[in-house]
């Protein structure tokens, strides 16, 4: 509550540009597809919020309730430097209009652009200044010193999972006594499906019917999932995997793969790139989601998955730990362990899949759907403007 007893005013306050330079409309209708879905929760939750984002248009749209005001600098944006760099000005008129919105509390999107949040601390002395990290790599060295001045007024910060600040401060890119709070990244509109007529729509089967979600990149560790599955169809003949991904820079490894074991080349599909919302039928169709990241800032596969019933299983990462309950609704295996991934599939693919499917998407919308994510912003708002 703010000192009038009324709701807080929260102000989410983004200075990213769009660097392909797409006006408002287009961005909030089709690129940036859960633009407002999570401030509108927030109202829903009680919230008194505004959003206000750097953009190359003036506008001003309402969307899922909330007023969002996009603002155009008057002059260009970026200095050019020698060498074709260019350097961010101060977003003057962003700043501007967020003060003249008189916010209790500043939420600030993304561990980016840290000279910008010093500057609108600077604008806005005394308010408390929210950032909700989007997936940042942790930065080294002057980076990370760029980063703890920039963020150093920051009255605390969201991750997904409380363990993702611990590199941050370690690298001394965020203060060491700054709060964290646990606030999951971003949610999903998608929803429980008939399997069968998932199935027949996909053309994906198997039992069980397992799915990658994913780049197949060094990262996502995809030739891990295809040494796994090539242990558990040993056991599990009838199983098939379906990978879908939009970049391959392993392509030709998993390919090769593939191609050289008989247990995976009459087993795994390769599918390429399936846009959203389609991919919503693969979701409904598969058994269980497979991934083996090693880092991620939340884990928009996982979430996805558990919204459609289908359980996971994946990494014995922060996020991954925060999205599946320590593992309550989904299996979490060791870092580079072929052999623990294969006993999870043995294990997981021989329990009751109807149960699973009632308590994966029970699970999501009790922690993970929009509404979730509304109650969890409200709590922190409220305890950063009481105290």
């Amino acid at each position: 509550m703010s000192s009038h007893g009324a709701p807080a005013r929260i102000a989410v306050v983004s200075a990213y540009l769009d660097p392909l330079r797409r006006n408002p409309e287009e961005l909030v209708s089709g690129v940036w597809r859960d633009f407002g879905r999570v401030p509108g929760a927030a109202k829903r939750a009680g919230v008194d919020v505004t959003v206000l984002e750097s953009a190359w248009k003036n506008a001003e749209l309402e969307v899922e309730g909330v007023r969002c005001h996009f603002v155009c600098e008057p002059r260009d944006p970026f200095v050019s430097l020698p060498g074709g760099r260019k350097l961010r000005r101060a977003p003057h008129e962003l700043l501007a209009r967020v003060q003249s919105h008189q916010p209790d509390i500043i939420h600030y999107k993304g561990l980016i652009l840290p000279a910008q949040a010093r500057r609108l601390a600077h604008a806005l002395p005394g308010v408390p200044i929210l950032a909700q990290d989007h997936g940042t790599k942790c930065p080294t060295g002057w980076r990370a010193r760029w980063y703890g001045w920039g963020f150093a007024p920051l009255t605390g910060v969201m991750f997904t999972a409380r363990a993702q600040a611990l590199p941050f401060m370690a690298a001394r890119a965020l203060r060491r006594d700054l709060p964290v709070f646990e606030v999951v990244e971003g949610s999903s509109p998608f929803i429980p499906g008939d399997v069968a007529a998932a199935r027949n729509a996909t053309g994906l089967r198997g039992d069980p019917c397992l799915l990658w979600v994913g780049n197949l990149d060094a990262n996502k560790d995809p030739l891990l999932v295809l040494n796994a599955v090539s242990q558990f169809a040993e056991h599990s003949p009838g199983v098939r995997l379906y990978m879908c991904f939009r970049h391959g820079p392993l392509l030709a490894n998993v390919r090769q793969r593939i191609a050289t074991d008989p247990r995976l080349s009459n087993r795994v599909v390769l599918l390429g790139e399936i846009r959203y919302p389609v991919i919503q039928a693969h979701f409904q169709a598969a058994d269980f989601l497979v991934q083996a990241s090693h880092a991620e800032g939340s884990g928009y596969g996982v979430i996805e998955a558990l919204a459609c019933g289908t359980t996971p299983i994946v990494t014995d990462i922060p996020s991954f730990r925060r999205i599946t309950g320590d593992g309550r609704r989904g299996a979490l295996v060791p870092l580079d362990d072929v052999d623990a991934f294969a006993a999870a599939l043995r294990d997981w693919c021989g329990r009751d899949r109807a149960a699973l499917r009632q308590q994966a998407r029970a699970h999501f919308e009790r922690e993970l759907s929009f509404d979730a994510i509304g109650r969890q912003l409200r709590s922190v708002y409220d305890h950063v403007a009481g105290t």
